[in-house]
């Protein structure tokens, strides 16, 4: 199963773009920060990912505000060129 949920800070938004297939999207930047437990012992967690919107959901992502933080839920795919991987945002929170 590929399934991500996560709680994150939206830091960059591209301009609205369309797919060859005439679908919106919109490019993204996430940054993520909690505490975990791995092996009994708390962990402290950072990150920032690229996130991608397509379709319907990208109405939702454009009208949010830089620097807020919401829950977002999605899959995660290769980047274009095939190295690294980027977030695709299905759901908003």
């Amino acid at each position: 199963m590929n399934r991500l949920v996560l709680t994150a800070q939206l830091l960059e938004r591209g301009a609205l773009r369309y797919t060859p297939a005439g679908l919106p999207a919109l490019d993204l930047s996430l940054k993520h920060e909690s505490q975990v437990t791995q092996d009994g012992q708390p962990r402290q967690v950072f990150f920032e990912i690229k996130a991608r919107a397509i379709g319907a959901v990208t109405q939702q992502v454009a009208g949010l505000e830089m620097g807020s933080t919401h829950g977002f839920a999605g899959f995660l795919g290769s980047q274009r060129n095939g190295r690294g991987v980027v977030f695709h945002v299905t759901e908003l929170d």
